[in-house]
């Protein structure tokens, strides 16, 4: 559970007072003299999977002890096992939920439209989640939206509360989780909820259209057609797995029940790279195949690259995974929306965690783009509310690698100024390009704590 303020300082305060007899919250004294420094490490939703050791190859043991959180809510077995259909091999589930969830509300509001116009679709999907009659799976959800009657969808992530006006939830659900014996471990996992159900949108959306006698009409555009913006590849690629799983269940789940507008719904593969370039080039395809909706970015940054262009073509653009909250006023002519939380939300929660150990120090290594520079924000101004001062919490940020093949994070300088600035916690905001700040740590002689 989240602790309050008055809590943290305490915690804080206390690890304080340790300090005057141990070195415990610090950096140790060999017998030969020589200072050694212990941190324990922390990430976020980039790197807290259980792919994510892989990326460490050999050394993988290094994660061992990290913890961190991530937008997840408590997911179903039930859930887990029809993803389990569309990939058998599928290990992590982060986003998968948030996608499916942005699959069948793309679904239910081009029904509730009565066309695969992205601009209707568009002021259908805020209505989707709010003021309506609950429905909680495709089947009964769209059989309602057929019907014309107005609803309230509350999905595999989308549970509390529906979207505030910026096309966002307005409530969300975190887990913290804990890396040991080089995966991630499932009995220490913790929810926590923020957010506040009083921000959800209270707007009516147009008038929902009646499907007539159950079959298609050629004049509403139909079949309806999605186009993914995932990333197959690039430094996200390691979460591509369960979004992409999460997309394909929608998509079938919802074709079992009769599709969107009597015809089944069609998804077309695309690849975001998480690369700016990249992901222009599948944008401007989806554009010129008449793709009205698009499903992605999965970074903030990437979507923040590619929105002008959506926008300029008048196309909906709908992420699973963007957290940078600089996103919810981004100027989006009302075509963006998010099944993610912002990272307002997770500021929070990823300092509480981080407090509950004592830290003395804190070094936060943050990639410097829209989503490392947004959260590692939040996480400061929470830190700084708790009371650690500026003076105990430092910021290090790396430049992410580019191109089809880049190379490796060289973080070896960034490594020894914080070992030599005796820092008992490391945040590393990042995906799974932050291996090598991890590797570098090590080889730096900072002691990683387990």
């Amino acid at each position: 559970m989240l602790v309050s303020r008055g809590s943290r300082a305490a915690v804080i305060t206390a690890c304080a007072g340790l300090l005057l007899a141990t070195s415990a919250c610090g950096s140790d004294t060999t017998g030969d003299g020589a200072t050694t420094t212990q941190a324990r490490l922390y990430g976020t939703d980039g790197n807290m999977l259980n792919s994510y050791a892989a990326e460490l190859k050999d050394r993988a043991d290094l994660v061992n002890g990290m913890k961190g959180t991530t937008p997840l809510t408590p997911l179903s077995e039930n859930f887990k096992e029809r993803l389990l259909t569309v990939d058998p091999k599928l290990s992590d589930y982060l986003y998968s939920a948030e996608t499916y969830d942005a699959v069948v509300i793309s679904a239910l509001a081009a029904q509730l439209a009565g066309s695969t116009d992205p601009a209707a679709i568009a002021k259908q999907i805020v209505g989707v989640t709010t003021n309506g009659e609950r429905c909680e799976d495709p089947a009964t959800c769209l059989e309602l939206a057929r019907q014309g009657r107005d609803i309230e969808y509350r999905g595999v992530s989308l549970t509390r509360a529906g979207f505030t006006d910026a096309g966002e939830p307005a409530t969300a659900s975190y887990a913290t989780l804990h890396f040991d014996d080089q995966k991630i471990d499932d009995g220490k996992t913790e929810f926590v909820g923020a957010g506040d159900e009083s921000g959800v949108s209270t707007k009516a959306p147009p008038r929902a259209k009646k499907q007539r006698g159950g079959t298609s009409d050629k004049s509403d555009g139909s079949p309806l057609v999605l186009g993914g913006l995932l990333p197959k590849t690039g430094d996200l690629a390691l979460a591509y797995p369960p979004m992409a799983a999460g997309a394909a269940l929608a998509v079938k789940e919802v074709n079992a029940v009769g599709g969107v507008l009597g015809e089944p719904m069609v998804w077309i593969d695309g690849d975001d790279g998480t690369d700016p370039a990249v992901a222009k080039a599948t944008v401007a395809s989806h554009i010129q195949e008449g793709v009205p909706v698009l499903i992605g970015a999965g970074a903030s940054g990437i979507s923040r690259a590619v929105l002008p262009d959506v926008v300029a073509a008048g196309r909906v653009l709908f992420s699973p995974s963007n957290t940078d909250a600089g996103l919810t006023t981004v100027a989006d002519k009302g075509l963006y929306f998010r099944t993610a939380p912002p990272d307002s939300l997770q500021g929070r929660a990823l300092a509480d965690v981080i407090l509950r150990d004592g830290p003395h120090k804190i070094v936060i290594v943050a990639r410097k783009d829209s989503y490392g520079e947004g959260l590692q924000e939040n996480v400061r101004a929470e830190l700084e509310r708790a009371g650690m001062g500026a003076d105990k919490v430092k910021l290090l940020t790396y430049v992410p690698p580019a191109g089809v093949k880049p190379p490796p994070v060289d973080f070896s300088s960034g490594a020894k100024e914080i070992k030599d600035y005796g820092a008992d916690a490391v945040l590393i905001i990042g995906f799974g390009e932050s291996a090598h700040v991890v590797t570098a740590l090590a080889d730096a002689g900072v002691q990683i704590r387990h």
